[in-house]
C-alpha cells in the first residue's frame, strides 16, 4: 500500500476537500483524486462519496481510516527513529488542547522547544474536553492537555490544579462575598459555556446535585464573561480561563471549594514517537507543579 495513497485519502476525509488536501500535500486536486481512486482500486472499497461540495467518509471509508492513520503514524516513527539514530532529531508534535492552556501554558514551551528543536514541526488543534478526547482517540493528536475524570484511558501526568471560580457582575449581592454558594446556581440566571459541554462545569453540579437555572448558552468564555460584564447573568469557571481577559467582573471561589487537575494525556508513551516523547519530557519539565 502507497503511502501517497493513503495521505491523499486521509487529508481529503480530514478537510473534506480534495483541493483542501491538494495543499497540504503540495498536488494539484486532480492529482488527489486520482490518489484516492488508486486506494480505492487496490482495496476494492469506496471510500469517499464525491459532490459538488466536497468529499465524505463512506462507511467503508470510516472503518478504514483509523487504519491507514496508523499505518501513516508508523512510517513517520520509522523516519524518526532513522533521524535519531543519525544524531537528529526530526518529525512532528500535534497537541490538542483547552484553548485556556495554548493560551498561558504552552507559548512559552513551544517557544523554547522550537528553538532546540528546529526540526520538529508543533500543531495545535484546541477545543473543549470531548474533542480533545476525540482527536486522541482518532489518532488525529500525539498528546492532549486537559481536564482529568474518570475513566482517564491514557497515560497521565498531572501537572497542575485549577480553582473554580464564581464569575459574578459587579453588582451581583455576592460580589463582595469571599465565597459563592453553588445551590444558588438553581436560582441565579446563569451562563452555560462551551454550549452546554463543558464537562468540568457540567460534572461540578452533578457532583452536587445542583439543577442549573440556565438562562444563556454560549460558545466562547469570553462571550460569557463579557455578557456577565453587562449584568446579564453570573457563570462557574475554572480560573486559567479567566485570566488576561479584560472584563470588569468579579471571581470569588464556590462554595463548596472545587478545583480541577489539568494534565497531560498520551495514548501511549511506549509506542510514541521520538519527537513526541522529547516534547513531553519538555513540556513536563517545564510545567509540572505537582509534586
Amino acid at each position: 500500500m502507497e503511502s501517497a495513497r493513503c495521505k491523499a485519502f486521509m487529508y481529503a476525509a480530514d478537510t473534506g476537500s480534495f483541493t483542501k488536501a491538494a495543499e497540504r500535500l503540495n498536488y494539484t486536486p486532480s492529482g488527489v483524486s486520482q490518489l484516492v481512486g488508486a486506494l480505492e482500486n487496490e482495496t476494492g472499497l469506496t471510500l469517499l462519496r464525491r459532490t459538488r461540495k466536497g468529499v465524505t467518509l463512506t462507511p467503508d471509508g470510516e472503518i478504514l481510516l483509523p487504519a491507514v492513520r496508523e499505518f501513516l503514524e508508523k512510517e513517520n516513527r520509522i523516519y524518526e527513529l532513522a533521524a535519531e539514530v543519525k544524531g537528529l532529531l526530526v518529525g512532528s508534535v500535534t497537541i490538542a488542547t483547552y484553548s485556556s492552556i495554548s493560551t498561558h501554558w504552552l507559548p512559552e514551551v513551544i517557544r523554547d522547544f522550537e528553538q532546540d528543536y528546529p526540526q520538529i514541526e508543533i500543531r495545535l488543534m484546541e477545543g473543549i474536553r470531548q474533542e480533545v478526547t476525540r482527536w486522541l482517540d482518532e489518532k488525529k493528536a500525539d498528546i492532549g492537555f486537559l481536564s482529568y475524570q474518570e475513566p482517564m484511558p491514557y497515560e497521565w501526568t498531572p501537572l497542575d490544579y485549577d480553582e473554580m471560580l464564581a464569575v459574578l457582575p459587579k453588582d451581583h449581592p455576592y460580589a463582595s462575598k469571599e465565597s459563592y454558594p453553588l445551590i444558588n446556581c438553581e436560582t441565579d440566571s446563569f451562563i452555560m459555556p462551551a454550549l452546554g459541554r463543558d464537562d468540568d462545569v457540567v460534572s461540578l453540579f452533578e457532583r452536587n446535585g445542583i439543577k442549573l437555572n440556565i438562562h444563556f448558552t454560549t460558545l466562547e468564555n469570553f462571550a460569557t464573561m463579557a455578557m456577565i460584564e453587562k449584568g446579564l447573568g453570573m457563570s462557574v469557571m475554572n480560573n486559567l480561563i479567566t485570566e488576561k481577559w479584560n472584563c470588569d467582573v468579579v471571581k470569588i471561589p464556590v462554595d463548596p471549594p472545587s478545583r480541577i487537575t489539568l494534565g497531560l494525556a498520551v495514548p501511549s508513551y511506549k509506542q510514541a514517537s521520538p519527537a513526541v516523547k522529547r516534547f513531553i519530557k519538555y513540556a513536563v519539565e517545564r510545567l509540572k507543579k505537582i509534586e
